[in-house]
């Protein structure tokens, strides 16, 4: 288990690194300002964060140095919106801080630096309350290369953020790159929802066949997911929340004890198809 203090997590083509206070972060070089629209912070995002994937926004804010852009936090509307219901404004003020990415060349202390002046460009706009998750779990590719690091919210203490503990443990399935091909993906395909295309090409990238047939999409998908993922125990991400008016603030819960390590590397769990019967035929499935 590795300990990581003082040392905050920058990207850059979709790999992690620390950076640590050996160069001096200097304010007066940078500003802080909402971005219009999707276009800008989803090309940033998706070429340097590991997910390489967008959510739905409701805010995106852009650190410029010297007019360049090196750092965007997007605030969107979680998966689960009772995710918001701890926050003292609850639901209709709260927003999910759901990607904060920088460059791997920005300064020790930025970070902080950074989410302070979002997190005031969102009060002025009417927000009331903040919640975000750091992953603590260290992620590797198939061959080994490590792509995520793991990281249990340092910049985020530094913050001034509760600290409520950990998410809800579940069962992470990932694809060969390293990325996770997670509940909200599948559930896409199962239900046919709008973006169910985007969600099949994730296996479709790694060599499953095109689905066609939607009518077998249930088989389709356990099938690929078995060949293309492994499957491991996530422990749960740790949880962290702000109240932004300050009035609110008093009525925060109490703080947990800051974690201080991340999570050992995963045991992978082995993944054995399964039968099932289906209108009157067996057919193979993967575990759930």
């Amino acid at each position: 288990m590795t300990v990581l203090a003082n040392r905050e997590q920058r990207w850059r083509e979709r790999r992690s690194r620390f950076v640590v206070p050996d160069r001096v972060f200097v304010p007066a070089q940078c500003e802080v300002a909402l971005i219009a629209d999707d276009t800008s912070a989803k090309a940033f995002v998706e070429r340097h964060h590991y997910e390489a994937s967008f959510p739905v926004s409701v805010r995106r804010v852009g650190m410029y140095r010297r007019g360049e852009l090196v750092g965007v936090a997007v605030f969107a509307v979680p998966v689960r919106p009772c995710t918001l219901d701890c926050l003292p404004g609850g639901r209709d003020g709260g927003v999910s801080l759901s990607r904060l990415v920088l460059l791997d060349d920005v300064e020790f202390n930025a970070e902080s630096w950074f989410i302070a002046r979002a997190f005031e460009l969102l009060r002025q706009d009417g927000f009331t309350g903040v919640v975000s998750f750091s992953d603590p779990l260290p992620r590797r590719t198939t061959d080994g290369t490590l792509l995520l690091r793991g990281h249990y919210g340092c910049v985020y203490q530094g913050s001034g953020g509760t600290y409520l503990g950990r998410s809800k443990p579940d069962t992470m399935r990932i694809l060969p790159d390293g990325r996770t091909f997670d509940n909200r993906a599948i559930a896409k395909i199962r239900q046919l929802d709008s973006r169910w295309r985007y969600a099949a090409a994730k296996l479709e990238r790694f060599g499953a066949t095109p689905l066609v047939d939607l009518d077998r999409r249930e088989e389709w998908l356990e099938y690929w997911m078995t060949r293309l993922c492994r499957q491991a125990r996530h422990p749960g991400k740790h949880k962290y929340l702000w109240a932004l008016d300050p009035k609110l603030r008093r009525h925060l819960p109490t703080s947990k004890p800051y974690p201080k390590q991340i999570d050992r590397e995963v045991t992978w769990l082995p993944v054995r198809p399964r039968r099932t019967r289906r209108a009157g035929r067996t057919t193979l499935s993967a575990n759930r």
